[in-house]
C-alpha cells in the first residue's frame, strides 16, 4: 500500500523533528542552570547590594 508507505515515512519524519526539538531543549535547560549556578544574577546580586 502506497498510503502506509507514506504515512510511515510522515510519523518518521515528525517523531525525528520531535526527538531533535526536545533534545535542543534538554541542552539548553541544562547550560541555563549550570550557568544560573556559576552567574547568579538578578535579584540576588540586587538585594546583597543593598
Amino acid at each position: 500500500m502506497l498510503a502506509a508507505e507514506i504515512w510511515h515515512w510522515w510519523i518518521g519524519v515528525a517523531l525525528t523533528g520531535a526527538g531533535v526539538l526536545v533534545a535542543v531543549g534538554l541542552i539548553g535547560a541544562y547550560l541555563k542552570a549550570v550557568s544560573a549556578q556559576r552567574y547568579p544574577g538578578g535579584r540576588r546580586r540586587r538585594e546583597s547590594d543593598l
